[in-house]
């Protein structure tokens, strides 16, 4: 992605919002609230899309009211039965909740920060009223993103949240960069087990070589550091470029891919998708750290990108 676009005058993706702090930049969208580009003096650190594009491959997506893919869309809860529709039938399920395609509405938008808002209506995929509002704001540090939801239905509310960012340090392929996964154990591809990752080709809790690892693996029981952050890096050893995806205590799961499959094959291998989640696949369905909401009541959690030049 071009980090000096050309005007477009009806992007895809809707309004843009622009945001600065020093070098730094972060290109926001009306639709989906997405992460379309963040840059640090000019390079890419994410791989995004550009402003006459549509996302693909979920790129900067939010996630929501559940991240990942939910088995034949359907599931019953509080006594609500819902269908969603099956947005990947080669697979049989839907993906990646009910928000990518709808327009959020802007709350602020200041230099540094922009914050948007999205009221999840009942429908037949999602059958409670739920807010959202997603900060943006950029810092020394780096990239923070903020999700607040608050339940407004008249009965308790199940939701999940997950974020696509595929992490990029300008390299032409992943097989010689350094990944570090700060998670002992990974779910099962069939998604009912938990399964230790120390001693297999999964083990990426030190920083290792990427090779010829192909990963759309969910990530659990994630280590944690200072401020109870659990922090993933993709790293180039040769030019010392590296990002640090981190998430606070509210994101339980990272579901890690390495765009083996994406769309457009020029891009295969190209980037590195560490998605924060809060719960894992089929979680709506399993329960599997489900946040429960009662009526009334607010969630809050964040994760973040630092870049390292």
């Amino acid at each position: 992605m071009s980090t000096d676009e050309p005007p477009c005058d009806r992007p895809p993706s809707g309004e843009q919002y622009v945001i600065a702090h020093g070098s730094s930049r972060a290109r926001i969208t009306q639709v989906g609230a997405t992460l379309r580009g963040y840059t640090v003096d000019g390079r890419d650190v994410i791989d995004g899309f550009g402003v006459d594009e549509r996302a693909i491959d979920g790129r900067g997506q939010v996630l929501a009211p559940w991240p990942n893919r939910l088995t034949d869309g359907s599931y019953e809860y509080g006594g609500r039965q819902c269908q969603a529709p099956l947005n990947e039938p080669s697979r049989h399920d839907a993906i990646h909740g009910l928000v990518r395609w709808s327009d959020w509405s802007l709350v602020a938008h200041l230099e540094a920060s922009v914050t948007l808002s999205y009221a999840m209506r009942p429908q037949p995929g999602y059958e409670w009223l739920l807010e959202l509002e997603l900060t943006y704001e950029l810092d020394d540090a780096g990239l923070t993103v903020t999700l607040r939801a608050r339940n407004l239905d008249s009965a308790r509310a199940p939701f999940g949240v997950g974020f696509h960012p595929y992490l990029s340090v300008g390299a032409t392929a992943i097989d010689d960069l350094e990944l570090t996964v700060p998670a002992t154990r990974t779910l099962d591809p069939a998604g009912e087990a938990i399964v230790p990752v120390e001693g297999t080709p999964l083990d990426f809790t030190q920083p290792r070589r990427i090779g010829g690892t192909q990963l759309d693996t969910a990530f659990g029981e994630l280590v944690r550091g200072e401020a109870g952050r659990a922090v993933a890096t993709l790293r180039d050893p040769s030019g010392d470029r590296a990002v640090h995806l981190w998430v606070d205590g509210g994101y339980r799961y990272l579901m890690v891919y390495t765009a083996d499959r994406v769309a457009d094959t020029a891009r295969r291998r190209k980037a590195v998708a560490v998605e924060p989640m809060t719960c894992p696949p089929d979680a709506l369905r399993s329960g599997t750290d489900l946040i429960e909401l009662d009526p009334g009541r607010s969630w809050q959690a964040s994760w973040g990108l630092q870049p390292k030049p």
